[in-house]
């Protein structure tokens, strides 16, 4: 924008720009905000353009997202020696269990749109916290992470329901507990149109620009462009 003032050109739309703290972190100072308490500052004519995703060729017109539920996963046993496991209750082996059977969401909650890639929900168990310093203890506790990517047909509340399913079973089977903590919990918002006029100009755009034939396609990051078609504002990535 700075370098179109000092050309002295003037598009044809009026730009406004916006600039939110925190996207990597859930943008509740930022984005998040403003759409809760400051929705008036949008008009019923803007278009969102949001530069947080693209690719080589620059083809690509983000117009959806899925869901995100990372989540906390502890598990309490009882510590004891390596040598007497019977006197003690080995959380990490409940917890790997647990991994284990989480791999089965992906047969669950198999729901498939080419518009995502890769085209389906994803349930990855990720980052494992320390236990015990040395072998010769068996773990009373136990801290892992699961990464969700879920498409948008599914409710959050379904795949949490079913996690606890699980760890009721895991729990029963060793006698431990578990408790489940969300680091970040965000529901898919509406996607966009592929079809609006706002993509259709888009794809006109980097056709004369760059010479490419864009398409529109959904990710399973998330932008702030959520923020905005929970308001039913028309946004691309």
């Amino acid at each position: 924008v700075k370098a179109m003032m000092e050309l002295n050109y003037r598009p044809e739309y009026d730009v406004a720009l916006l600039f939110c703290a925190d996207e990597e972190t859930g943008s509740g100072f930022g984005a998040d905000y403003i759409a809760e308490h400051r929705p008036e500052i949008f008009g019923k004519d803007d278009v969102f353009f949001v530069p947080d995703s693209g690719c080589e060729k620059g083809d690509l017109i983000e117009a959806a997202e899925k869901s995100i539920l990372w989540m906390k996963v502890m598990t309490k046993g009882k510590q004891c020696h390596g040598s007497r496991p019977e006197l003690g209750i080995n959380a990490f082996k409940a917890a790997s269990d647990l991994v284990l059977r989480f791999g089965k969401l992906y047969k669950k909650f198999n729901k498939k749109d080419r518009l995502f890639e890769p085209p389906m929900s994803t349930f990855e168990p990720t980052k494992k916290e320390a236990n015990v310093p040395n072998v010769n203890t068996l773990p009373g506790d136990d801290v892992f992470y699961m990464d969700c990517r879920v498409m948008p047909c599914y409710k959050l509340e379904e795949i949490e329901a079913e996690m606890r399913r699980m760890a009721d079973e895991v729990e029963a089977k060793y006698g431990v507990k578990i408790s489940f903590e969300a680091q970040q919990r965000s529901q898919a918002a509406p996607p966009t149109d592929p079809k609006c006029d706002l993509v259709i100009a888009l794809k006109k755009a980097i056709k004369e620009v760059l010479g490419v034939k864009a398409g529109a396609y959904g990710i399973g990051g998330g932008t702030v462009a959520a923020f905005f078609r929970r308001l039913n504002l028309p946004v691309v990535v």
